[in-house]
């Protein structure tokens, strides 16, 4: 690449950073006309398209939440569209979620003085997600962590907590962490917000399997324990065996019930008898743990092949 060519993509890598991609649109034109065929331009161009409309469009929406909130869902479409692609230029990816995610923190920063401590919790956790993207991942420990000491039991909170423990090293952690996301409510995980090695291997084999939205957020979990990834254990108390084991019953109920039937019956279930036999573990309820074991072989003889191997 010659050297003008490669100042022009450095221009404009910093203004797409910058969250302008209308002036990095405009450098990369006067650098296009020295090098025609470089795919790193056309790629990056291609990245300033997509955005400037976006960008134009977002700024006229009034409301600071509701413009981070495009913007993140602008993200994950073009995350969704660009993963298609055989090749990209991972610099400008780059660029541009630091483009996307610093607006986006600009906007819920804004609103850090709410009163409401749900509606705060909420910000508070938008913002925690803007600095993990950004990379900045002590400021989003603490603000997660703060996030749900104000509304405890967010998944969405915990999973990215777990994530910005994993994406420091701290596998112990992360894997606790996701673990009990994931059991307290699979569907508000998003996945397209994860990032750490820990959990896209795993969500990648899940897919593997043939399954995809909610009921791949709903196997992630089963198989994160068959595979040794959720495989951190905690005491459990009395009040959360009681509601385990009430949940546990009317999932089996439903399962019986062929009107009310639908795929996530069954890695719900399995998922609640994993967490059922740890706490039998603890409690050294022998008897019990076969009775449980024996309903996971009637439910899902591979699975339990696996989880017994």
């Amino acid at each position: 690449m010659e050297n003008h060519t490669a100042a022009g993509l450095k221009e404009a890598l910093s203004f797409l950073e910058a969250g302008n991609p209308i002036q990095a649109k405009k450098v990369l034109d006067n650098s296009l006309i020295y090098e025609l065929d470089s795919k790193e331009l056309i790629f990056t161009g291609k990245c300033c398209l997509y955005w400037q409309e976006i960008i134009v469009n977002v700024s006229k929406i009034s409301n600071s939440f509701d413009r981070g909130e495009q913007l993140l869902s602008e993200w994950k479409n073009f995350q969704a569209t660009y993963r298609q692609y055989d090749w990209v230029y991972e610099p400008a990816m780059s660029a541009v979620c630091r483009g996307v995610f610093s607006l986006a923190l600009q906007n819920f920063n804004s609103l850090l003085a709410e009163k409401d401590e749900s509606l705060k919790a909420e910000i508070l956790r938008k913002v925690g997600l803007c600095y993990k993207k950004l990379g900045e991942f002590d400021n989003a420990k603490m603000i997660l962590s703060e996030a749900n000491k104000l509304k405890e039991g967010q998944a969405a909170v915990i999973a990215d907590l777990a994530d910005c423990y994993a994406l420091c090293g701290n596998d112990k952690a992360s894997k606790a962490l996701f673990k009990e996301a994931f059991f307290i409510d699979y569907e508000k995980v998003d996945l397209d917000f994860l990032d750490s090695q820990l959990i896209t291997r795993l969500i990648k084999k899940t897919e593997e399997k043939g399954y995809k939205g909610d009921e791949l957020k709903a196997w992630i979990p089963v198989y994160g324990v068959l595979w040794g990834v959720f495989n951190i254990k905690r005491a459990m108390k009395s009040r959360e065996v009681s509601r385990l084991r009430q949940d546990i019953y009317a999932l089996e109920m439903e399962i019986r019930d062929p009107s009310r039937a639908n795929p996530y019956q069954t890695p719900r279930l399995l998922n609640l008898y994993f967490w059922l036999i740890d706490y039998c573990q603890s409690a050294q309820e022998d008897k019990l743990i076969n009775e449980i074991l024996l309903k996971i072989k009637i439910l899902d003889t591979y699975v339990y092949n696996l989880y017994v191997k």
